[in-house]
């Protein structure tokens, strides 16, 4: 009977862990997106001539990191820092930037 108790607490603790890991807390994912802010803009509202992330639908900000992560789109820099990123870290910073104001 305790290997039956012991085994549905540690499914329930990796279940709820699985959970927490699929959404990261706001606060990582601004932390994320500032480091955005040089070349993006405080929350993505870039100065004129750069490209700015605020307002952009999710999807395209994704599928453009993803291209630059596997090289798919040549960058200056942007092929280095999307690597840095895990895949589900770019759907929230994405995420985060089709949130805001442009």
């Amino acid at each position: 009977m305790k290997s039956n108790k012991f085994a549905t607490l540690a499914a329930a603790l990796v279940l709820s862990c699985a959970g927490a890991m699929a959404q990261p807390a706001p606060e990582h994912v601004r932390s994320w997106a500032a480091g955005c802010a040089n070349c993006h803009g405080t929350n993505g509202q870039a100065q004129p001539g750069l490209a700015g992330l605020a307002g952009v639908p999710a999807a395209a900000t994704v599928a453009k990191m993803q291209a630059f992560k596997s090289g798919a789109l040549p960058a200056t820099l942007m092929h280095q820092i999307s690597k840095g990123y895990s895949d589900e870290q770019i759907q929230a910073i994405a995420a985060y930037f089709a949130a805001q104001k442009n």
